[in-house]
């Protein structure tokens, strides 16, 4: 068992928060007007998985309360980027799904994020990021199982 001390373990947690911290408020400001990064991950979760989603179902994948992903929804229902219907099996369900304004505002979304992930990757290197993955995605699934 580690220390509550121990500099490794604070050292990685540490750059992580920060890296996290500095890529949001970079990327933020470079999608287009009016949206947000909640916005945009919704939106391409919705294009990578092709399937309508409810809205606990995306909250879960989120990691958010039901109340902050119906936020969010709500958002880009009103901007017109998805469909929100009742499930025909359950009636007090809701289904999502993304329209076809979601879809083109996700591709600017990502036109304009693009060059700065590339250019990161690029400065860093590709084999080094390639290798820092899996140890990224190992603690991400230790953190989701916690939960």
């Amino acid at each position: 068992m580690a220390s509550p001390d121990d500099p490794l373990s604070v050292a990685l947690f540490s750059e992580m928060f920060m890296a996290d911290q500095l890529a949001r408020n970079r990327l933020s400001r470079a999608l287009p007007k009016g949206m947000e990064l909640s916005h945009f991950s919704v939106l391409n979760h919705l294009v990578a998985s092709s399937v309508e989603k409810s809205p606990a179902q995306l909250a879960r994948v989120f990691h958010v309360t039901r109340g902050a992903m119906t936020n969010t929804l709500n958002r880009l229902e009103w901007a017109g980027y998805i469909h929100i219907r009742p499930d025909w099996d359950d009636a007090r369900r809701k289904m999502v799904s993304i329209s076809p304004a979601g879809r083109r505002a996700r591709e600017a979304a990502l036109s304009a994020i693009a060059p700065i992930l590339s250019e990161t990757v690029r400065e860093i290197g590709a084999d080094r990021v390639r290798q820092a993955i899996p140890v990224i995605r190992e603690m991400r699934l230790r953190l989701e199982n916690d939960i």
